[in-house]
This record gives C-alpha cells, sequence and structure tokens, in this order.
C-alpha cells in the first residue's frame, strides 16, 4: 500500500470520530464500509448517469423482465456491470426526509450492487444514524471524498477498501476471527502458492482464476489479484468465492465491485452442502476454513455425495469425524483443481494440528490423507507460530498442494517448522498476541523456494522472559533457543501399515453353585436389574418365589409394577420400554428359571470341580445333555458357558479349528502333538482382551508380507511367543495384510531433546527450599 492510499483509507476511517459515543466500536466498519462503497459507485457512475437515465425512460414503458431491463440499462453504462437509476446523489439528498432519499436512492441500483447494501443490513444503519442526528453530517463528509476513478484508479481503491477492511477486523476483536484472516498470514500463504508460478504470470496477456470457498472478507483473492499486479500490472486475475456469513459476503462483494470484478462470481451459500461454483475449475486457490467446525446439519448431504458419486463427486476419499469438517473443505478444494493437460493448479489452505494425524489406520481422516499423499498433491506443510489469529491462538499450519509439481518435488513432502518466526505485537488483537515481520516471511517462503533441508538454526528472536514471581532457581533450567528448520520426506514416510495381533484364548469351567446362580437373571442390559427385582420381590408378604416346577408365584411382579418402574427411571435411566416391558412379563423370568434349572441337571452329571482344559467342554456338555435327557437351545447353551466359563492364563489354550495344512506360526498355525501323540496343525480361538495391534512403515522397496513378518520377529514373537498376525485384517484397496494408514506427526520430527538438569542440582534447591521453610517455621515458633 502507498503512502497516498493508506492516508486516504485513514481519512475515510476518520467518519469514526463522528461515531463514536453512539456506536460501538465493533459497529464503525458496518458504517463506515458501506458509505465508502456507496461513495466509490457514485463516483463510477457520475460520467454515465445521464445516459443511464436516458435509457430508464425508454426501458421502463417496456413490457419486460428486470433480468431484461438490467441487460438494457448497463450497455448505457459504457462497460460497467453496475448502475443507478435514481436521479438523486448523496449531494441532492437534503437534509428533511434524508433517510427516506437514501433509502430511495440505494433502490435504485442494479441487483448486484443493491444486494450488497442489503447484507450490510444498511437500511437499519441509516435509521440508527438518522435517529442520532448523524446521517446528514456522515453524507456530507462522504460527499466530499473524491473516489473518482481519474482521482484514484481501481487498484488503489482495492487497497483503500482492504485496508478499511483490516481495521474493521481489528476493531472487532470478538468477532474478527469468524471473518477476517490477519494480513501476515495473507500475505505468507498468498507467497507460498504464486511464487512457483512467478515466470508464467510475468509472461503478457496471462489470465488466470483465483477461488476462496470460504471466502470471508475477500481477503485472500484481493491478495491474490495484489501479487499478481505487482507482478504484471497487464496480467488479468479473476476471483470465485463463495462465503456463509452474509456480512462477510457483503464486504467481500463491495470489494470485488470496487476492483472492477465480476462480482456475479461471488455467491452466498454453504460452500460444502451447496456448491454454486460446481461446475468450474480454478487456477490457484486460498482458504482459512473455519477450525474444528461439526458439519452435523449437513451431514446427511455431505454422506449422500460420498456414497452415490465417489471419487465422480468431492468426497470420494473419506469422510471426517462429524466434530471437524475442516478436511471436507480440502477435498473441496482438489475437486477444483484445473486439470494437469491444462495447466494445473495450486491450493494454499490454513488447518489446525488434527487433520495432520487425527483418526487411526481406516479412518476417513487418515484414507484422505493417504488419498493426497498417494496422488502427490501434497508439496509442502508449515508451522505456523501460535496465537496468529483473532480467536484462537492454537498450533495452525499452511498445506501447499499442487497438481503439477516440479520434477524435484515429486514424490516428496517438504516439511518447515517457522513456530519461532514471529515478534509479539505492541498490544493484543483478540487472541492475536504475534505477528510475522517481512523477515520471517522471506525465511520461509526462502526455504520452500530452494526445496532443500535446512538443518535447525537459532534465530536472532529473544527469548521469552519466564515470570520472576515466587522462589527462583539458583540453577535453572536452559531455556532452548529459537529455532528455524526444514526437512523432506519421501511421501511414504508418513504411511504406515496397522496389523493385529492376537493371542490365544485360555479358559477354564466349573459348574459351581456360584456360578450357576447368575443363570437365573437374563444375561446383558436386563441382567443387574432382575438382580434387584429377585432380591426385592422375591419374598413378599407370604408369597415365597421357589425353584420347583409348579410355584405360583415365581416372577410374578404385577402388582409392584408402578414401584418397580419408579426405581427402574432413576437408577437404570438407559432401559427402553420394551426392555422394562421385558422385566415385568413373567415369562422372561421362566425362562430364565428352566435355564438355571437345566444348568443344576447338568451338574449332577459334570460335577462342581474345576477344569482347565476347555477343549473338552463340548464333549462333556453333550454327555451330560443325553445323561440327563436335556435339550439345549443355542441361547441356553450359550449363556450357560458363558455363566461358568471364566478366562484363565493358566488354562489350555482353545483350539478354533484342526487344520490339514502346514504349520506356519507367524499367521496362526501351530504345530502341536495331541494326547495321542499325533502331530496336528491348529489354530486358536484368539482372545479379544489381549488383542493389539502394531504400526509397521511403509517401504515401497520389499514385499508388505516380509516387512510384515520381518517386524513381527523382531519386535512381537520374542516378547510373546504364543501371539500371531490375523491375515484375515486387510487392507480394502491392495488387498494385502494390514490396514494402511496415513499421519503427519509434523512436532515429533523438529522434535529438540532438552536434556533434564543435573540430580545435584536438583537436591541443592531441593535443600535450599528446605532450609528456607525450616527457617520460617522457627521463626513462627518463637
Amino acid at each position: 500500500m502507498t503512502q497516498n492510499t493508506n492516508n486516504l483509507a485513514a481519512y475515510i476511517w476518520n467518519l469514526a470520530d463522528l461515531l463514536r459515543g453512539d456506536f460501538k466500536q465493533s459497529q464503525y466498519g458496518r458504517v463506515i464500509l458501506p458509505f465508502t462503497l456507496l461513495r466509490r459507485l457514485e463516483c463510477v457512475l457520475e460520467p454515465t448517469k445521464p445516459a443511464v437515465l436516458a435509457a430508464y425512460e425508454k426501458v421502463i414503458n417496456m413490457n419486460v423482465s428486470e433480468e431484461a431491463q438490467e441487460k438494457l440499462l448497463l450497455r448505457a453504462t459504457g462497460g460497467l456491470s453496475f448502475f443507478n437509476i435514481s436521479k438523486m446523489d448523496l449531494a441532492k439528498l437534503g437534509e428533511a426526509g434524508i433517510a427516506a432519499n437514501l433509502k430511495s436512492y440505494i433502490q435504485g441500483f442494479s441487483k448486484d450492487a443493491r444486494e450488497i447494501f442489503e447484507h450490510f443490513k444498511f437500511r437499519e444503519f441509516i435509521g440508527e444514524l438518522n435517529d442520532a442526528n448523524l446521517l446528514y453530517k456522515i453524507v456530507q463528509k462522504v460527499r466530499q471524498t473524491d473516489l473518482s476513478p481519474t482521482a484514484v484508479s481501481n487498484h488503489e481503491m482495492g487497497l483503500v477498501f482492504e485496508e478499511l477492511i483490516r481495521r474493521f477486523a481489528e476493531s472487532s476483536n470478538d468477532t474478527a476471527g469468524e471473518h477476517f484472516t490477519p494480513r501476515d498470514i495473507v500475505r505468507l500463504t498468498t507467497s507460498l502458492v504464486f511464487m512457483e508460478d512467478d515466470d508464467a504470470l510475468t509472461k503478457p496477456g496471462i489470465i488466470r482464476t483465483i477461488y476462496d470457498p470460504t471466502a470471508g472478507t475477500g481477503g485472500f483473492l484481493s491478495a491474490g489479484m495484489e501479487y499478481v499486479h505487482e507482478l504484471n500490472p497487464q496480467a488479468v486475475m479473476r476471483g470465485y468465492g463463495q462465503e456463509l456469513n452474509p456480512e462477510s459476503y457483503a464486504i467481500c462483494k463491495a470489494d470485488m465491485l470496487i476492483k472492477g470484478q465480476e462480482v456475479s462470481n461471488i455467491k452466498l451459500g454453504n460452500t460444502l452442502s451447496n456448491d454454486q461454483l460446481y461446475a468450474d475449475k480454478f487456477d490457484y486457490m486460498l482458504s482459512n476454513p473455519p477450525f474444528g467446525v461439526d458439519w452435523k446439519k449437513i451431514e446427511q448431504t455431505i454422506k449422500d455425495e460420498h456414497t452415490q458419486k465417489g471419487f465422480a463427486g468431492r468426497f470420494g476419499p473419506g469422510l471426517p469425524r462429524v466434530s471437524d469438517g475442516s478436511l471436507l473443505f480440502l477435498l473441496h478444494l482438489i475437486s477444483k483443481l484445473r486439470d494437469g493437460a491444462n495447466g494445473g493448479a495450486r491450493i494454499g489452505i490454513i488447518l489446525n494440528g488434527s487433520p495432520l494425524f487425527t483418526g487411526g489406520a481406516g479412518s476417513g481422516e487418515s484414507e484422505i490423507r493417504r488419498y493426497i499423499l498417494e496422488a502427490d498433491l501434497l508439496e509442502a506443510i508449515v508451522a505456523l507460530p501460535t496465537d496468529m489469529f483473532y480467536n484462537t491462538g492454537i498450533a495452525t499450519y499452511v498445506w501447499i498442494l499442487s497438481n503439477k509439481k516440479a520434477a524435484q518435488r515429486k514424490g516428496k513432502v517438504q516439511l518447515i517448522n517457522g513456530i519461532n518466526l514471529c515478534s509479539k505485537m505492541r498490544k493484543s488483537l483478540g487472541s492475536k498476541r504475534n505477528v510475522m515481520e517481512e523477515d520471517d516471511i522471506a525465511t520461509i517462503t526462502r526455504a520452500f523456494g530452494a526445496f532443500a533441508v535446512v538443518e535447525a538454526r537459532e534465530l536472532d528472536k529473544p527469548i521469552e522472559q519466564k515470570s520472576n514471581r515466587g522462589r527462583q532457581p539458583e540453577n535453572p533450567k536452559t531455556t532452548a533457543a529459537k529455532t528455524f528448520a526444514s526437512k523432506i520426506f519421501p511421501t511414504h514416510a508418513f504411511g504406515y501399515r496397522r496389523i493385529t495381533i492376537e493371542r490365544p484364548l485360555r479358559l477354564s469351567y466349573q459348574f459351581s453353585d456360584e456360578c450357576l446362580a447368575e443363570c437365573r437373571y437374563a444375561p446383558g442390559a436386563l441382567n443387574a436389574a432382575m438382580q434387584w427385582i429377585y432380591q426385592e420381590y422375591q419374598s413378599w408378604e407370604g408369597q415365597h418365589w421357589t425353584d420347583a416346577t409348579d410355584c405360583p408365584h415365581y416372577g410374578d411382579v404385577a402388582e409392584h409394577e408402578e414401584a418397580i418402574r419408579r426405581y427402574l427411571k432413576t437408577h437404570f435411566a438407559e432401559l427402553k420400554e420394551a426392555q422394562i416391558k421385558d422385566l415385568l412379563d413373567r415369562k422372561t423370568w421362566l425362562e430364565q428359571k428352566q435355564v438355571l434349572l437345566k444348568a443344576k441337571q447338568l451338574q449332577t452329571a459334570i460335577g462342581t470341580q474345576q477344569y482347565d482344559d476347555m477343549n473338552g467342554f463340548d464333549e462333556a456338555l453333550k454327555a451330560a445333555c443325553k445323561q440327563q435327557g436335556i435339550a439345549l437351545e443355542a441361547k441356553e447353551k450359550k449363556q450357560i458357558t458363558d455363566t461358568v466359563s471364566w478366562k484363565n492364563p493358566n488354562a489350555v489354550k482353545v483350539i478354533r479349528k484342526v487344520h490339514t495344512g502346514k504349520a506356519n506360526p507367524i499367521y496362526g498355525l501351530f504345530e502341536v502333538i495331541g494326547a495321542d501323540g499325533k502331530k496336528r496343525v491348529v489354530e486358536y480361538q484368539a482372545d479379544g482382551d489381549l488383542r493389539d495391534f502394531e504400526n509397521i512403515s511403509l517401504d515401497p522397496s520389499q514385499s508388505v508380507n516380509a516387512i510384515n513378518e520381518a517386524y513381527f520377529l523382531k519386535e512381537v514373537q520374542p516378547h510373546v511367543p504364543d501371539a500371531w498376525i490375523d491375515a484375515s485384517k486387510k487392507d480394502d484397496k491392495d488387498q494385502q495384510v494390514g490396514i494402511v494408514g496415513y499421519e503427519i506427526p509434523f512436532n515429533r520430527h523438529f522434535y529438540q531433546y532438552q536434556p533434564p538438569r543435573e540430580l545435584a542440582e536438583i537436591d541443592a534447591d531441593l535443600d535450599a527450599v528446605s532450609a528456607e521453610i525450616m527457617k520460617l517455621l522457627q521463626e513462627v515458633h518463637s
């Protein structure tokens, strides 16, 4: 921004002096921005205003639609994309009735321009200004400002309006972060996206498009246009965007209108659920989507596109969890990449830390990262300092993606650690306490442009002062120096394969009275409630429940229904009505009683001793049923089995299946010698409680099985010899053993070890503190 444009912006912002006291500071921009826009439009329209009014006199008598009228009137503007059919201007509004006259004047604009004022809610502010006796004063000051194209070019006016937007953002600390991206972050991201194309952008007659799906007030769009204008003033950069917030949309659209852009390319609405530029592809894309915002309200729409369109839609690779939609915006941008055959495209998007690592192998987040890395779209990720945004102090990152990577970048990703490249602001703006200076931005862009490894080097940055409150240690811990570093990795370095490690189930069983007593109650959700009811009502005013087959009272709780319902509502609120009805139904109790009685009959045949080999259980149960003349339903057998058995690490392993093939203990086929002395190959039943998972780094130079088996033999088998790899758990895409996952553990790659202080120093500090405490205690007692 030049000094002249800066002075003009400051002059316009001085309107705030009139507003002070009657309006909140956060409201200044809501008055100044639309008045600035109004004056600019008026000055631009002034030369052709008579021609437009003359054309309107003819058009008004034609029986055509408003859209057709606009097309006819636009011809009289000399190539402008807007007009005004009111005979008024700011100088003719008068003082009496100025509010009504101004509203009428606004109503005379063409649809796109008029819509901007509507989303500014300008009519409401006109009323408030009039009530405060400020409207006439504001209008008089605004109309004296020369904003004609001869005095202020479109480019300069754009810079002025951007400065006004910035001032508005900084005066709206409470909500700024929802709609504004700090200018230092905008400059950095824009530079990273455009710098690789500097040569192409300087060619004569160049035409490019820039897009922001979360346009806000248009900061990224403006920055992209400004970057290209500085390189090549003759280049044409066409802006496109969509914004959900009406006020931000109005500011963005006003900014584009002032810059002479086609404002119909700026859309209002939710980009994810209603992409209003669905058929368009772009050269450059910049975005700062909201951090950690859920997408539950549009969940069904997103899921429908994912399932019905797959990769033909935007969300084919996968869906993140509903609580954070950041990666949905990234997928949306990827779908907008201009094809490589047509020159390709580049993306710069600001995300928080969760998209780097949230979600394990096979999750939606991991599959999205997998798609991006395996498609070789990711160029670099830059870690930003904390406290850089107006409404959050969390760690943030700039992702740079492209489908036209330079040769040296193919198959690689650059990580740049810029967390220390900032300076403290003299005055915080909301949560923004740090700012990136031009030198800091240059450090990052140079590292990115050079695409070289930068070993951690110390920065000339002041070390943060620690609090001097309280007692200070004599030997304080050394504070780590602030450093900057850049690293380059092959894309597969962020991938891993999660294999499932199983161990055999070991069970004992015993038909003891204590175990069998559990058969009286249904398993699952009803169990605890049935136990309470039995304790309370199995003996009630002479009506005793017995286990005799002809007991007339067992399970009859009809007369206690109201009391039971009250208790269940308080103590078992999770039970549904259908489950409560089962509890109150005598049939449920009698069925469980039958299970108990059958278990007791089996007890007489099997005995009450403990058995530590579950492999003989089925034969013993079958023989006992035959002896007692009992027929067990599958449901009854399962409950009795679960009731009388338990896990015992000293019991014999439970065999799931005997195989006829060769042994392969790595994959769970073990050779054993039976009681008859013969060798068999068996597969054991897996114990879900002992199940574990191992993440094995991807290595394209070796086969998947070779990598998995080598890892297992080295890291697993020596510690748990009876473990095996579950070969049935395969990746959906490559059908190899193990589920592929991707994560980018940024902090781990840049971690700097800080050794703890020597024990002698710590002991000395403790001794000093102890002596000080004892001295104070002596003073108290003396």
